[in-house]
């Protein structure tokens, strides 16, 4: 299992690399996988597997660079922030199925936001301590890698929980439905990408119908294409992110790949736990009309005011005077 997460790992990290930036002289990728990855084979493998994530990590590492002294910090803090996250969400009652809102602030809140800060801080820190970094560029060279972190939790796990979790019905209506929406996808999110004019606000729409339609594996699949697509197009320097800085363009990349993650999982998370709710009821309003039926069967049945039957004696045999 622990070789199977380092491959994972080493691929979604070389991924990751391809829409990588530079800020403030430090290379941050907007949304990295291996987070997402890592957080992901915890929650479904359990803490065991965590040589993998540390091996992946040396290994992305040493992709790039040549391995030093350093790299031991770096690959200690890619693991732990994982590691913490696994527990934070375990002890927070974190269901894989994600059918609870509150799975999905816990994922956003603990797995996200708050387990990132280490990685974020020691990768950064590490650069200050080296002297690569000045001290005056830590913190916008910290919020790119945290959010780049936090991205990877947010887009990436959540998909790979629900492609672990068993396999729903899914009828031809939906199946035709599925194919418009993808169809859809394909044809507005470039359009919206591409446009210097500045588009993106149209994505959302589609976040939305995919949302409320399919759940979690509708709308993490297009909040993550649509980062992806951004995320290339920022690099690029093309269409919305044209003739801007490389602090605009992070920022405004940042801003438009958390809207969609969020939006995408709290809306999702929502719409599965209303749907969950509905199908209890039902199944206590069923089960509660078969208890009925069944007594109903037992008892004779009640006639109008006045006639033999509604005379009858109370269940005992006994009768009024």
């Amino acid at each position: 299992m622990s070789l199977a997460v380092t491959v994972c790992y080493y691929a979604a990290g070389r991924l990751g690399l391809m829409g990588r930036l530079v800020v403030e002289g430090v290379v941050v990728t907007p949304i990295w996988p291996p987070t997402g990855v890592a957080v992901a084979a915890l929650l479904v493998l359990g803490a065991r597997v965590w040589p993998g994530i540390a091996l992946g990590s040396f290994l992305v590492i040493a992709s790039l660079t040549a391995p030093g002294p350093t790299t031991v910090v770096t690959v200690v803090s890619n693991t732990v922030a994982p590691l913490c996250a696994f527990l934070l969400l375990r002890r927070a009652g974190f269901r894989r199925d994600m059918a609870r809102l509150r799975d999905g602030l816990s994922l956003v809140f603990l797995g996200g936001f708050g387990a990132m800060l280490i990685s974020a801080t020691a990768g950064v820190g590490l650069q200050v301590a080296k002297g690569s970094l000045d001290k005056s560029e830590f913190w916008p060279a910290w919020l790119a890698w945290w959010v780049g972190d936090t991205m990877g939790v947010l887009l990436v796990a959540p998909l790979l929980l629900v492609l672990a979790g068993p396999a729903g019905r899914f009828r031809l209506r939906r199946w035709k439905e599925a194919a418009f929406l993808g169809l859809t996808t394909l044809v507005l999110m470039p359009m919206a990408v591409l446009n210097p004019m500045s588009m993106l606000f149209l994505v959302f729409p589609l976040l939305i119908w995919a949302a409320l339609r399919f759940q979690l594996a509708g709308s993490m699949l297009c909040a993550l294409f649509a980062s992806v697509l951004t995320t290339f197009e920022a690099t690029s320097r093309r269409g919305a992110f044209l003739h801007l800085t490389d602090v605009e363009i992070m920022a405004k990349l940042q801003a438009f790949n958390g809207s969609a993650a969020l939006t995408a999982l709290l809306l999702a998370s929502v719409i599965t736990e209303q749907r969950a709710t509905r199908r209890s009821v039902r199944r206590a309003c069923q089960e509660l009309a078969e208890v009925l039926e069944h007594l109903a069967a037992g008892e004779p049945s009640p006639g109008p005011p006045g006639t033999a039957e509604s005379r009858a004696a109370p269940p005992g045999g006994h009768r009024d005077s």
